[in-house]
Parts: C-alpha cells; sequence; structure tokens
C-alpha cells in the first residue's frame, strides 16, 4: 500500500529522507508513502509522459478538479472543542487564498482544480472498534465500515492520542493518505494521527493558537493530506523527480506567522480560529511555496 506522508521533524533537505536511494531507470520516482520516491512497481510505470514545468510533473493521473468532499471519522475519544477546530478547518478552507493554491493543478484535459472544499459529513467510532493499535489494513477496515459511496470524497480517520498506527506514526510520518477499492469503487482515505501522542514528532514545538497540542497540530497535517489528495488521488498525477507531491514540498515550513492572543503562533484565520498550517507548492511561476495564491 502506497501512502502520501507528512515525514516527522522534516527540517532537513528531502535527499536525506531516501529520496533518490532507488536507481532510476529513466523516469520518474513515484511516491511510496514513507517518505521516499521509489521506482513504480512492476506493470505500474509511468505510462504517461510526464508534463514537466514548476518542479513538480503531471502523469497522467485522475484530479479532483470540482474540489474535494470532505468525511470526517472521529477514533476513539475525543474532546468536543479539539472536534470544532478540526471541523471549523475544513468547513473554512476553501474557498480562500490558500486553498486556492492548488487551482494551479489541472488534469489531462486541462481542467484546473476549483477553489472549493465541501465538508459533507463526520461519524464517531467511540468503541475503538479495531482496538487502539492499528494497522494500515485497519484504517481501510475503519473507512469501509461506514459504506462509503462518494469517489470524489476524502475520508480521514482521525484518531485519539491514545491511538497508534503501527506502520510508522510519530517514527516515519505524522499522517498519509492513499485509495482502495471498497465496496467496487475507487475510495480516497487518510490517516490523521494525533500529535499530542508525540508532540516533539508531529508539531512544531510552538505554542498551540487554540490551546490544543492535539488538534492545533492535526490542522496542518489535514490539510497536507487534503492538498495532495486533491491534486494526486491516486498516487499517479502530480509529483516530482523524486516521489515528492505538492505538499511534501513544503511541508514543515510555515511562512509569516503572528502571535495569537493567547500567546500562540499562528499564520492564518479560517472561520474566526487561527491556524499554524504549513505552506503549499504553487505550480506557477517557476514553483515555490506559499499561503496564498
Amino acid at each position: 500500500m502506497r501512502k502520501a506522508v507528512i515525514t516527522a521533524m522534516l527540517t532537513v533537505a528531502l535527499s536525506s529522507l531516501g529520496f533518490g536511494q532507488a536507481t532510476r531507470s529513466g523516469s520518474d520516482l513515484v511516491p511510496n508513502g514513507k517518505g521516499q520516491g521509489v521506482l513504480a512497481p512492476p506493470g505500474q510505470s509511468n505510462k504517461a509522459r510526464p508534463t514537466r514545468g514548476n518542479g513538480i510533473s503531471f502523469h497522467g493521473g485522475p484530479v479532483m478538479t470540482t474540489g474535494p468532499n470532505v468525511y470526517f471519522i472521529w477514533y476513539g475519544t475525543w474532546d468536543s472543542g479539539d472536534q470544532s477546530i478540526l471541523t471549523n478547518l475544513v468547513r473554512s478552507i476553501g474557498p480562500s487564498s490558500y486553498f486556492n493554491i492548488n487551482s494551479t493543478y489541472y488534469d489531462g484535459a486541462g481542467t484546473h482544480v476549483a477553489n472549493k472544499v465541501n465538508y459533507i459529513s463526520a461519524r464517531s467510532d467511540t468503541s475503538y472498534s479495531r482496538g487502539k493499535s492499528l494497522s494500515d489494513s485497519d484504517i481501510q477496515a475503519i473507512v469501509a465500515a461506514g459504506s462509503p459511496k462518494d469517489t470524489n470524497g476524502v475520508y480521514f480517520v482521525l484518531t485519539s492520542s491514545d491511538v497508534n498506527e503501527t506502520s510508522g506514526f510519530c517514527t516515519q510520518y505524522c499522517g498519509w493518505h492513499t485509495h482502495g477499492t471498497i465496496g467496487g469503487l475507487d475510495i480516497k482515505y487518510a490517516f490523521i494521527g494525533n500529535p499530542a501522542r508525540c508532540p516533539s514528532a508531529c508539531s512544531n514545538g510552538t505554542v498551540a493558537p487554540n490551546g490544543s497540542v492535539g488538534a492545533d497540530g492535526a490542522a496542518s497535517i489535514v490539510a497536507h493530506e487534503l492538498e495532495e489528495a486533491t491534486t494526486d488521488p491516486d498516487l499517479n498525477a502530480w509529483y516530482d523527480t523524486r516521489g515528492a507531491e505538492n505538499a511534501d514540498k513544503c511541508a514543515w515550513t510555515f511562512g509569516t506567522t503572528y502571535s495569537t492572543s493567547n500567546g500562540g503562533v499562528a499564520n492564518v484565520n479560517f472561520g474566526g480560529k487561527d491556524y499554524l498550517i504549513q505552506r503549499n507548492w504553487v505550480n506557477a511561476s517557476g514553483g515555490y511555496c506559499s499561503m496564498s495564491y
């Protein structure tokens, strides 16, 4: 299973995280979901000639041009205040000058991504139906339990701080996105780990703007996975020669910040709440990290 990720404590160049360790054979490396680019598996080579420019390339896969529909799955025990921080984020992130960065990406027909995010609904799994130690397949099973039908949706599994993801949460990544066949449909989904479990790995160490290490830290992870799932939902559309997707190219960079009333650090306000979320890669003017377009 391949996943697009935020690699924990990404404060060094991508090359030192394993990008380029595989031997390239005339084509781009593809995202492997662990912060590295790898050669495409047999039968899954780059079939389309990449469209290059601006530091990131289009490889022919589908793109969510109408904007993503967002579904939250609250797994474990969540505080209602933390839930409101993250729900407000996805309700308010699009349209915005921040999400408009994704409008610089397009599909094979040249249709650009709309500056739009639709928050649809949420459900809770307070019984820890798959336990507190989850595998990748458990995440898919949690999504499947809700009988997802929306192929233009992204189903986020947000875990409480007492839950671990055993394939590398807190050591290799803080979150990831992927897709899979569920009920005969191509369903896109994401895992969002709770930074309160490992704040030294999955938060940047500044005071949380809304007073919650878990929810405030998760806000940046949600934004990261949302923009990657929009522009590279099946992990075969937009990424660079090293297998980095748009948000990977700007991970753990925040641009200009300001102080909040509680002494926190933020860089954007959505829906009346302050957030510290990472920048995203603008696919224009040669390519650059930014908080707006």
